[in-house]
């Protein structure tokens, strides 16, 4: 009696769940920034089934007669967040056994409970790259997710190539951190030199696939490493280039213009002196860190936050992102505001947030800006998002409210000490459900 009873619960809540997807649900009064257009004043966003529905001025888009209405009068609605370089999730990458790892995937070592998920949320990050780490030339493949709560990484994952089982980019580095001993490179040609020959091996192993032509008889033995390089000779997976002084930074273009294959630049802390290189070069732009103190290696002791607008104003693509934990999650609106502060344009900054980060992740069609079709990923701030005093109230993913404020577990994530994210992962904080 007592197990039949408990599975009609269960029922009940399955389908109350499923009918809470199906009714549509209608924010507004909010003023809301889009991306994709002009900041609409009162305007009315409507999302069913995981997707935005309709974008517009109060009394423009058809209102279905089933909706939920949600009153946010006096608050802002933009899109979620697109983090382009974090490191929460607690995973790991390539070992030193060697300088290049591209067969090892970030992937297998993810922890979907992490507790850092929650430090993204309330920072309103919906989709974000985690990567490896920068000590090796090749650390591994990054992996693309959302945050939202989930018993598997499986359940996080954006896809960006499902037949060929790709879901990041991969993750390169020069400059000073890969300078190792023991077998890896001990200056920064050698570094260039062991990337150019590996990718040579690539290319020659590509060519065999190619003469092959669906003939199992005459491919290649199978070669991880290889098999993921011809993924990023083909396109198919981009190549998210850790790179600091602006001689490492061309030294990255150059690479990538000989193989062809498609990089961001990420964090470039000398951008701001080769910006007009980097808008010229075929990288798909820079993804940059903004950090309110000084610091850090000394490769990096000329990061500058004019680095926006420098790139801004020699026509760069320009994503930020936080490098979790050199810049908390919690903070990445701060990122963007202090470009603003030194002459980023506001348009340009708000882009950097989310549409430029989504591009530079090949996931824009399906983030990134509030437009009907996008998944429904969104945050509702108290105000305007470069202000102080403003708060991320609400993190919404795929129309579903997975961060909230007003939630007592929720807030000690926004408010709390680094304490929160050291405890247990599987503590009572965090046990992977909504």
């Amino acid at each position: 009696m007592k197990t039949a009873l408990k599975l009609g619960i269960v029922l009940f809540l399955l389908m109350h769940t499923v009918q809470a997807q199906d009714q549509p649900y209608i924010f507004e009064g909010a003023e809301i920034i889009p991306i994709s257009g002009e900041p609409i004043s009162g305007g009315v966003l409507i999302i069913q089934n995981g997707k935005i529905t309709a974008v517009g001025e109060a009394g423009s888009v058809p209102i279905p007669s089933d909706a939920k209405h949600i009153d946010l009068s006096g608050k802002v609605i933009m899109p979620g967040l697109v983090d382009t370089h974090s490191h929460i999730g607690e995973g790991d990458g390539g070992d030193r056994s060697a300088a290049l790892h591209p067969d090892v995937r970030i992937l297998d070592t993810i922890d979907p409970r992490s507790k850092t998920f929650r430090k993204a949320l309330a920072g309103g990050i919906t989709s974000v790259n985690i990567m490896p780490g920068s000590g090796l030339l090749i650390s591994g493949q990054t992996v693309y997710v959302k945050p939202k709560p989930a018993n598997t990484i499986e359940e996080m994952l954006i896809v960006v190539d499902e037949e060929a089982g790709i879901y990041g980019g991969l993750k390169m580095a020069n400059g000073t951190n890969p300078l190792r001993v023991n077998g890896t490179p001990g200056t920064r040609a050698k570094s260039a030199a062991l990337v150019r020959g590996m990718f040579i091996q690539a290319q020659e192993y590509k060519a065999k696939i190619d003469e092959a032509d669906g003939d199992p008889e005459k491919m290649p033995s199978r070669d991880l490493q290889m098999e993921t390089l011809v993924e990023v000779l083909e396109g198919k997976r981009i190549v998210h280039n850790h790179t600091h002084r602006h001689d490492d930074i061309l030294t990255a273009i150059r690479l990538a213009d000989e193989f062809g294959y498609r990089m961001v630049l990420q964090h470039v802390s000398e951008g701001w002196k080769v910006a007009n290189e980097i808008a010229a070069s075929s990288a798909l732009g820079a993804s940059i860190i903004a950090l309110d103190s000084p610091g850090g290696k000394l490769e990096a002791i000329r990061l500058l936050n004019i680095n926006g607008k420098n790139l801004e104003k020699a026509g760069a693509h320009v994503a930020f992102h936080t490098d979790d934990p050199i810049v908390d999650s919690r903070f990445f609106l701060r990122s963007a505001a202090l470009g603003v502060r030194e002459g980023m344009s506001r348009e340009k900054a708000l882009e950097a947030l989310t549409i430029e980060g989504a591009r530079m992740m090949d996931i824009e069609d399906h983030v990134g800006s509030l437009e009907s079709g996008k998944d429904a990923d969104f945050i509702i701030l108290s105000g305007d998002p470069f202000s102080v005093y403003t708060k991320v109230e609400q993190t919404w993913i795929e129309g579903e409210n997975v961060w909230n404020i007003e939630n007592p577990e929720d807030r000690e994530y926004a408010v709390g000490g680094y304490e929160i994210f050291r405890a247990s992962a599987n503590s009572h904080m965090h046990t992977g459900g909504k």
